[in-house]
């Protein structure tokens, strides 16, 4: 997925539903879960399939995803039920506990697709890979039983925190704590194993630019294609972050043509450093990340 930002919208919000189209993100996820208090799931459920279907796939700004709630819960499958017709670009699904649970929404996306007279496998799958205490053990296994529905992998501290009954997740310098940093660094690792898009978990101080563009730039280099945001202010800072410079660009056009000029080579030489595949390779990955959100 070319997916820079997710911005989470409570779905029970008329407010912030009503701004969501000008927030400028990649994509929007419209929140069944922890943003909706009990009393307000119904009718986040009625707000979200309305927002859905006043938004026909042709006519979206941005892409539409939906953060439905637990599979382990009963609000699960009436969440599927009312959503499935409006046809999200994608699903987010909470406390996953592995691929197992992916396709198991997968076979109730099969056959709600079908009664819904929705293309088979038009709505992804992102799942939060590590918000429970079994999660991390079966990061791996996404590699080896592949979904087509399955667009990437994500992230969570709050619920796994919550989930092993810490009482803080980060450390006294404000950085995670080991535990979370073990499994964001494994969630990265299995993403690309399986040939997907990591990104990178939320950013709880809306108000620190600063900070979030440095987390931003770091994840960026590290191998995350996006984040998501919790307040629209992040987005524009998340977008930049995620999107190549200029100069970026221009160094890696110039490795590419490097290798062109050189012909049938495995390693050439370019401002005094040796360069091979691997670098060719990555040159390659900025300039698609580029043509998608920067157009050359």
């Amino acid at each position: 997925m070319n997916l820079r930002s997710f911005l989470f919208i409570p779905g029970d919000s008329d407010k912030k539903l009503g701004k969501a189209d000008s927030a400028g993100a990649d994509a929007l996820i419209l929140d069944l879960e922890d943003a909706v208090a009990p009393a307000h799931k119904a009718a986040a459920r009625e707000k979200v399939a309305g927002f859905l279907k006043e938004r026909p796939l042709a006519t979206r700004s941005c892409e539409l995803w939906v953060r439905i709630n637990p599979l382990d819960t009963p609000l699960c499958l009436p969440d599927l039920a009312a959503i499935v017709g409006g046809v999200p670009d994608g699903l987010m699904l909470p406390k996953a506990n592995g691929p197992p649970d992916v396709h198991k929404l997968g076979h109730f996306l099969d056959a709600l697709e079908t009664a819904n007279g929705v293309a088979p496998g038009s709505i992804g799958i992102l799942p939060v890979a590590t918000e429970t205490a079994i999660a991390p053990f079966s990061l791996g296994d996404y590699a080896h039983t592949p979904s087509p529905r399955l667009k990437g992998l994500t992230w969570g501290a709050e619920d796994l925190s919550a989930a092993i009954g810490a009482s803080t997740n980060l450390g006294d310098d404000g950085r995670w704590e080991f535990t979370y940093r073990m499994v964001r660094s494994m969630t990265l690792l299995a993403a690309h194993a399986a040939g997907l898009s990591a990104f990178e978990t939320l950013y709880v101080d809306f108000r620190d630019d600063a900070g979030l563009m440095a987390s931003c730039r770091a994840a960026r280099a590290e191998g995350f294609a996006g984040r998501i945001a919790i307040h629209p202010a992040q987005v524009p800072v998340i977008n930049a972050a995620f999107t190549p410079s200029t100069e970026e660009v221009a160094f890696a056009q110039r490795v590419v043509q490097a290798f062109v000029d050189a012909g049938d080579v495995g390693t050439v030489g370019l401002d005094g450093k040796m360069l091979d595949m691997p670098h060719l390779k990555q040159a390659r990955h900025v300039l698609s990340v580029a043509t998608a959100h920067r157009p050359l």
